[in-house]
């Protein structure tokens, strides 16, 4: 029971419950304190985004180069491909479904929030795409150049952020959700769209599975194994990744299950599985998309426009390979993409990052799954390219 106490997911429901009921009884004199305080927790949280995206993109290509290899560009190109397919997998369905839900401009018939008590504007300090361009080129530059102690101050770096990130930003989520939550019931669109939200996380859960489908059958097909040898063995590991929300937590689990596959290749499944569990978040990246355009459409009337979401969904699998593996880990990573893209304000950020969260389970339990399948592709490719088998090693 602590343990759902503690976790993320129920510290946001609370926050979520507790905004709602405050923001339907509250007055503008309260609301004034509620908005300002929303209004700097916002700041803050944005101040830390461009240390995040540095933190995390630069010392994975630093990671990434010291291990280099053809399977190791495999298995990139493997990742890549199957999160921007996600990606654009759920474009599509956004286009094709959203417009057919019942979602009305939140602006209609909604009450005018009061002015803030202050605004204290804290400025990040560089610009989101000025930290991912500085991340890439610092990071190959390091591996291009052997820099042992660049490469050691980026690993120091990003313990650093993920220190801020676990101690700073997670602990005052629920707080600047709670906030937001406030200022959505006391302006009246919760309250006209909480049952889209409960019909969203199901079209999302059945994307996942149609995903997952489509990556065994290509696994199979290309590797000309039965994926479901591969896959009948996940189930541990699909309802571990439930519990923890986290790729790193499930990995032993993961490995485990993998290992007993009769298909996958062992060398393969020691290199593959824990590489996949950090760069590999088609589910995470499948249902953020879809929340971006549920989200636009709400709060701002209208979906993104094609070119602007195909830039989104591009650039989105690039950060998914610098994510860290724990819970919200991909939104986290992403969340300067949401703002400099797609251009969410501090409502729209609130609200991805809070169904997200609520349903970051059943993303991770995808994310995990579909690394058998890419670690049976990269077992494929090694046998028809052959590679011979590396015996008694943990690592390729």
């Amino acid at each position: 029971m602590k343990k759902i106490v503690k976790s993320l997911p129920f510290q946001l429901l609370v926050g979520v419950v507790i905004g709602i009921l405050v923001g339907l009884v509250a007055n503008a004199t309260v609301m004034q304190v509620i908005l300002t305080a929303k209004n700097l927790l916002g700041s803050l949280i944005n101040f830390c985004v461009p240390l995040i995206i540095i933190g995390f993109i630069a010392p994975s290509i630093t990671r990434l180069g010291k291990n280099a290899s053809r399977i190791l560009g495999v298995a990139l190109l493997l990742a890549y491909v199957s999160s921007i397919g996600a990606a654009l997998f759920s474009m599509g369905a956004g286009y094709g479904i959203i417009p057919h839900l019942s979602i009305a401009s939140s602006v209609e018939g909604l009450k005018e929030p009061p002015e803030l008590l202050f605004n204290l504007k804290i400025d990040p300090i560089m610009t989101v795409m000025s930290a991912l361009l500085f991340s890439v080129l610092v990071g190959l530059a390091a591996t291009w150049t052997k820099a042992k102690v660049t490469t050691d101050i980026l690993e120091e770096f990003q313990k650093i952020v993920l220190a801020v990130v676990t101690r700073v930003v997670i602990p005052v989520l629920p707080v600047f959700i709670a906030c937001t939550f406030c200022g959505l019931a006391y302006e009246g669109t919760i309250t006209k769209q909480l049952p889209v939200f409960l019909i969203v996380v199901i079209i999302v859960m059945v994307g996942h599975y149609i995903w997952l489908a489509l990556l065994y059958g290509l696994a199979g097909a290309y590797s000309g194994e039965n994926p479901r040898e591969v896959l009948r063995h996940y189930g541990p590991a699909y309802l571990t990744a439930v519990g923890t929300m986290s790729s790193a937590a499930t990995l032993a689990v993961a490995l485990e299950g993998a290992r007993k596959s009769k298909v996958l290749r062992k060398d393969m499944v020691n290199f593959g599985i824990p590489l996949f569990a950090n760069i590999h978040l088609c589910g995470s990246v499948l249902t953020e998309v879809f929340f971006v355009m549920v989200v636009s459409q709400i709060l701002y009337g209208k979906l993104p426009a094609l070119g602007t979401m195909v830039l989104f969904c591009l650039l989105l699998g690039v950060f998914a390979i610098g994510a860290p593996g724990v819970p919200g880990g991909t939104v986290m990573a992403s969340l300067g993409l949401i703002i400099s893209v797609l251009g969410f304000d501090d409502t729209g950020t609130a609200l991805m990052l809070t169904i997200f969260a609520l349903q970051d389970s059943f993303g991770t339990a995808c994310n995990v799954t579909g690394d058998g399948a890419l670690t049976l592709m990269l077992t494929g490719y090694a046998r028809k390219h052959k590679i011979e088998e590396i015996k008694n090693t943990d690592i390729l």
